[in-house]
């Protein structure tokens, strides 16, 4: 069949649907929301159509022996638990986030021939069997041909209609993490910089949401404010309100603990970022490193469909 047009205008808009269509994605998921949104977020950036595969080692000694495996180019996927199948020809790429996913990544893209993307620098892998690595200034990525530094973690986040705009009043958006490695939460500190945002914004509409790793003791505090909207995730899960607040809000105060959430807000979002500072148990982390990024960043969203042009599908 043969396609008849009036000018190379058309032909051009033709080639790039059927480019979008036709091409696809397929991620592999360790099964953490805060890793896949990274992969979903690659995905809808390039605007590519993906499908989603989860996959787990075996066991820590598996995962161990991957890292053996891949210094001697050895792909296999007898170190995983039993795993959906796919016709792995079909799709251009895999992209993937979390160490629990490279060796995987890796297998699938070298048995298939399959362009194998990286989200975050992966650690204790060869590097030079990725397509591309799209690592975080943070971690401090080597410089390579194949490993493009991005200043934050992807996102791509959407409103789901949680929160309703009120046009008469500014709001608030608090976004509150929990103890890690790095990190821990305490109640006092946490009670001081709520009572702080309710003497300075009296006016301002306050939002809250807590995350799977916030205290029962926190969670428990926040229940004694006033909330025009509060998300307890021990009681709701599911529920994700981070598009909302970033479609809503005027200002921010988000724990220093919560990466992924502080690159999202700063991301999508020309909003003024406080960040609430934890009591350290280490310096110089990852997590400092972050910190120090963002209060150096002017308040502007970023453009990630720019920075990502490069990485050819």
């Amino acid at each position: 069949m043969k396609i008849r047009n009036s000018g190379s205008g058309h032909t051009k808009d033709l080639k790039a649907i059927i480019e979008k269509y036709m091409k696809r994605i397929l991620i592999i998921s360790d099964g953490k929301p805060g890793h896949l949104n990274q992969s979903i977020a690659f995905c809808k950036i390039k605007d590519i159509s993906y499908d989603i595969l989860e996959v787990k080692f075996k066991s820590k000694f598996h995962k161990a022996l991957s890292y053996l495996l891949d210094k001697f180019d050895f792909f296999t996927d007898t170190l995983f638990e039993d795993y959906k199948k796919f016709y792995f020809d079909f799709y251009d790429a895999v992209v993937s986030t979390g160490s629990g996913t490279y060796y995987f990544n890796r297998f699938i893209g070298k048995k298939y021939n399959k362009k194998s993307i990286a989200l975050m620098f992966p650690k204790s892998y060869k590097t030079k069997n990725f397509y591309y690595i799209i690592a975080q200034e943070h971690d401090n990525p080597i410089r390579q041909d194949n490993i493009l530094t991005l200043p934050l973690n992807l996102s791509y986040p959407s409103a789901k209609g949680y929160i309703k705009k009120d046009e008469d009043k500014k709001a608030i958006g608090i976004i509150i993490g929990g103890d890690n490695d790095v990190f821990k939460m305490e109640y006092e500190l946490i009670k001081d910089e709520l009572d702080d945002i309710f003497e300075k914004y009296p006016e301002y509409l306050k939002y809250i949401t807590t995350s799977r790793r916030t205290p029962m003791e926190i969670e428990s505090l926040i229940d004694k404010y006033e909330f025009d909207y509060k998300l307890i995730y021990s009681k709701e899960p599911n529920i994700n309100p981070i598009g909302d607040f970033i479609e809503i809000c005027d200002i921010f105060y988000i724990t220093a603990d919560s990466t992924s959430m502080l690159s999202e807000v700063r991301a999508n979002t020309n909003a003024k970022l406080n960040i609430i500072d934890l009591d350290s148990k280490k310096e110089n982390t990852k997590f400092h490193r972050l910190v120090n990024i963002i209060e150096d960043m002017d308040d502007e969203k970023i453009n990630f469909a720019k920075l990502l042009k490069k990485v050819k599908i």
